[in-house]
This record gives C-alpha cells, sequence and structure tokens, in this order.
C-alpha cells in the first residue's frame, strides 16, 4: 500500500471510531430513557391500581376498601353496579341511568340515601334486607321523577358500613356535597343505634332534612328525647315506633296469669348502644299490660361482644329452675339472636312447657321456617308487631290497598333494563319503608318547589319547614297514606300496627284470681 493511502486511512479511523462511540453512547442513553420510562410506567400503573384497591376499585376518592375488603362511601352509580356488591349490581345499575338522565336538565336536586350496605361484617345487624331497602328507595325516585313535577331527584348512595362503623367519614362527605351536589335531604338514616343518632346529630347541625325509615326506638325524632342531648332539628321517621309495637301486642294478648322473663342486650356488636334494644327494654317495664307479667327474678342480660351463642342455651336453662313456671319471655334484642335463642329454648330442660317470645319489629326478618318454632314437643309462639303483610296490604280490608299495589307494580317494572324480585317485598318490610321514607323527602322538595320561586331550587331549609308540615294524611305512601307530626314522628300508627304470630298457636293462660 502506497505511504499516502496508509497515511489516509490513519486519518480515517480515529473519525470512524469517534462516530461508533456517538452512536453506542447514543444508544445506550436511548435504552436507558426506555428503561427508566418502562420502570416509571410500572410505577404508575402500579400507583393506580394500588389507589383502586383503596377505593373499591375505582378512582372514586368518596368510596375507601375498609378492613375486610367492605365497601364504605357514597356515589352516583357512576363508578360501577358493584362497589358495594354483587347483590346490588341491578338497582345501583338503575341508579346510575336515572342519575345520568336526570342531571341532563339542570332543573334538579340531589337526595342522599344513607345506609349500612354490604353484609361481610360480622357484626352486621341487617340481616340482607338492605338489598330491598335501596329498591325501594330507588323506586320512590323513579316514580317522583315520572310526574309532572319539579325538581327532579338525583340520588346518591352513601354507605356507613354493615356495622354503621364508618357513619363520620360517610356523614361527612355527604355535608361536604351540600353546595357542589345540590344535596338538600338525606333519607334512610340506619338503624336504631348509636352511630344513628351521632349522624342524624351531626347532619341537623349541617341544616339538612332527614327521613328516617328503620328508626323505631322511642324519643329518637326531632325531641332528641332517646338520648336526652337536645332536639335534632329536622329528623323525622316514617316507621312505626317500639311503642306503637308493643302497645298493638299488649292489646291482643290474651287475658289471665303470665308469667314472663326478660332477656336483653343494650349494647350493638361495635360496643355502642343499642337505642332499639334499650326503648324495647323500656317498654316491657313500663307498657301497663306487659309489666305486670313481669318475674324480676328472671331478668337475664347479654353482651353480644361475648358470644350469644354460648350464653343463651345457659339463660334458657335458667327458666326452667326459677321455681316459677316461665311461659313467656320478653326479647329486647336483635333478631340476629334469636334463631340461636329459639334453638336453645326448644333444648332446654323443660322444653314441653309452652312459651311465648313477644319483641319487636326486627323479627320480621326472622324465617318463618326456623326448625324450633316447629318442633311439636317444644311448643315456642313468637309475636312481634310491624308492618301488615303483603297478603294484608292487599286485602280489601285495607283502604290503602290501591297505594299498595301501586308500588308493587312499580317496583317489579323494569328499571333501566334492571329488574327487582317481587320476593324482596314478601321477605322484608324494609323495601316499604324505604320507599315511603324518600317519597316524605320527595314531596317535602316538590311542595317547596310550588311554593316558591319557579325560577328557583329548593332549598335545604324550606324543605325541612314543609316537612314538618306535612298533615292531614300529606304522603301517599305504599303503607298507606300518613303524615308527620310536630316531632318528626309519622301519623296514623294505629291503622298499621299489626301483630305478628310465627310458630305454635298462642297457648291458654289461667284466669287471674280476684
Amino acid at each position: 500500500m502506497p505511504p499516502a493511502a496508509h497515511a489516509s486511512r490513519r486519518t480515517r479511523l480515529p473519525g470512524g471510531r469517534s462516530r461508533l462511540r456517538a452512536i453506542v453512547v447514543t444508544s445506550t442513553a436511548l435504552v436507558l430513557v426506555l428503561v427508566v420510562g418502562a420502570g416509571g410506567w410500572v410505577r404508575h400503573q402500579q400507583d393506580r391500581e394500588r389507589y383502586k384497591e383503596q377505593h373499591c376499585g375505582t378512582f372514586n376518592p368518596s368510596l375507601v376498601t375498609e378492613t375486610g375488603r367492605e365497601c364504605t362511601g357514597v356515589t352516583d352509580g357512576s363508578d360501577g353496579a358493584a362497589v358495594f356488591g354483587s347483590d346490588l349490581r341491578p338497582v345501583m345499575t338503575a341508579i346510575g341511568a336515572e342519575n345520568r338522565n336526570v342531571i341532563k336538565d339542570d332543573d334538579y336536586v340531589t337526595v342522599a340515601f344513607l345506609t349500612p350496605l354490604t353484609s361481610a361484617d360480622t357484626s352486621n345487624l341487617t340481616i340482607g334486607q338492605y338489598v330491598a331497602e335501596l329498591e325501594g328507595a330507588y323506586t320512590a325516585v323513579e316514580e317522583a321523577n315520572k310526574k309532572n313535577a319539579r325538581p327532579k331527584i338525583r340520588l346518591l348512595v352513601a354507605s356507613m358500613g354493615s356495622s354503621q362503623k364508618h357513619w363520620e367519614r360517610t356523614v361527612d362527605q355527604l355535608v361536604a356535597r351540600r353546595a357542589k351536589d345540590r344535596l338538600v335531604a338525606v333519607a334512610g338514616m340506619g338503624l336504631s343505634q348509636q352511630e344513628t343518632i351521632d349522624a342524624a346529630r351531626k347532619l341537623s347541625k349541617a341544616d339538612l332534612p332527614m327521613v328516617g325509615d328503620l328508626i323505631t326506638a322511642d324519643g329518637f325524632d326531632a325531641t332528641g328525647a332517646v338520648d336526652g342531648k337536645g332536639r335534632i332539628d329536622g329528623l323525622a321517621r316514617v316507621a312505626l315506633s317500639n311503642k306503637d309495637q308493643l302497645t298493638a301486642i299488649s292489646k291482643q294478648l290474651p287475658p289471665g296469669e303470665r308469667t314472663a322473663a326478660l332477656v336483653s342486650t343494650s349494647v350493638t356488636p361495635n360496643g355502642t348502644r343499642d337505642l332499639y334494644t334499650e326503648s324495647l327494654n323500656r317498654g316491657f317495664r313500663t307498657i301497663e299490660h306487659l309489666n305486670k307479667h313481669l318475674d324480676d327474678t328472671s331478668d337475664f342480660k347479654f353482651d353480644p361482644r361475648g358470644g350469644p351463642g354460648a350464653i343463651l342455651p345457659t339463660i334458657s336453662q335458667n327458666l326452667c329452675n326459677t321455681g316459677k313456671t316461665i311461659d313467656t319471655v320478653y326479647y329486647a334484642a336483635r333478631v340476629k339472636y334469636l334463631p340461636d335463642f329459639l334453638d336453645a329454648l326448644a333444648k332446654r330442660s323443660c322444653h314441653t312447657q309452652p312459651i311465648t317470645v313477644i319483641t319487636g319489629s326486627d323479627a320480621a326478618a326472622l324465617d318463618p321456617k326456623t326448625e324450633a318454632l316447629h318442633d311439636p314437643d317444644a311448643p315456642i309462639t313468637v309475636l312481634y308487631a310491624s308492618f301488615p303483610s303483603p297478603a294484608q296490604f292487599r286485602s280489601p280490608d285495607n283502604p290503602g290497598r290501591g297505594l299498595y299495589n301501586a308500588f308493587v307494580t312499580a317496583f317489579t317494572s323494569p328499571h333501566h333494563g334492571q329488574q327487582f324480585p317481587q320476593e324482596h317485598l314478601t321477605s322484608s318490610y324494609w323495601g316499604i319503608v324505604a320507599h315511603d321514607a324518600v317519597l316524605t323527602a320527595a314531596t317535602a322538595l316538590h311542595r317547596a318547589a310550588a311554593h316558591g320561586d319557579p325560577a328557583s331550587l329548593p332549598n335545604r331549609y324550606a324543605i325541612r319547614n314543609e316537612l314538618y308540615a306535612l298533615r292531614n294524611d300529606a304522603i301517599a305512601g305504599a303503607s298507606g297514606h300518613f303524615g308527620i307530626d310536630k316531632n318528626g314522628n309519622r301519623t296514623n300508627t294505629h291503622t298499621v300496627a299489626t301483630v305478628h304470630r310465627l310458630g305454635q298457636p298462642l297457648p291458654a293462660t289461667t284466669e287471674r284470681s280476684g
């Protein structure tokens, strides 16, 4: 090779190596960028999935996944139909669709339905009735929106969790939504327990009117007498009070001698006050035709946190060891524990002695086929008072049967392609009272709109005013015509308070001497 060519090659090689190094460096940098970018994307996806896990599989910060995978919080149905469980999928689908239609027009307000949804928690006291409850509430909204009345109603679903432990965060969310979501009323409210009274007081301070569907404890109304801590302005309810229930039973008890034991609880599985059972306890001790039968030496209390299955057999056997014939038990406890108690009664040593268990409306959830109720060798009768049965509602003797039949038709009709089973109305009365609670709120807000500026939406203050002016059977509910009195209680309760019997016929009693 000529020297000149050799020199030329020497001068070209270094430049080639530089370009090669540049290519390698650039390629490496690109790979690093891609790797880093991919890593960032993976972390981003992981963060998204983690967020969804914490918020019930959604990106809604108002929904929170609790221990045990239970979902609590507030949704309008747009976060997925199964956030609160697959059993609620049909009604949540309908709620989401109805709300989308409602907000197409700007003439709407929002009502929240506050309730203990989902029942994964062992401390749950709802016995699965919350499905019918939410279906009944939705049916009232859908029917109200079909009428020629303004404004339309958007429905929020607010779950405190099956034991209502998470009431405070859920209620705080509702309070925060008053302005941005046009929230003007809350219905439902949960069971008669401490968490519900705390929620009611917080909502009252926020000037939100409330209509309870399941609240039965005496004094759990606008007076606030249930806990003696002052008024709860804005609170109304459509259920029968415990006094209404026990008075109805006392009037139908056969006359004669009777010896009654009292079995009671005063706390929930959370350890908080159970206002329903406290109220029953008080009623058994104070209602004239019941308290006269009480045997003071047969007063038994239990704490559900100690395991009812362990203590109830002991209590049942003690009924045989009093030296007296205990033929009646006043049961001031939840239906959740009643099957175990009935089973224990059937197995006590004196099981051939007929016994009658008297309790409150919670017993409506008791399966009539419960085995202990059908043992001829251990005759047990259960008496409770509540709303009429579906057959009684449909009876020609019911002056409000047309209202009930119209509700059933609406309930079982398609809801945006979804169907609610009619059996949900035969296994529980919760669908009826939830419907009537939401209808009460709807009636108040539509009256407020009619009496106000037609160019404006009714506010919560006007709706609260109208709520306490719903007299003279102003509400055409599924359970019949009724009104709301000055303390927020349902009127005309005597027309619907119905005594129900499960198990054996009422045993005969001996006449009192003298």
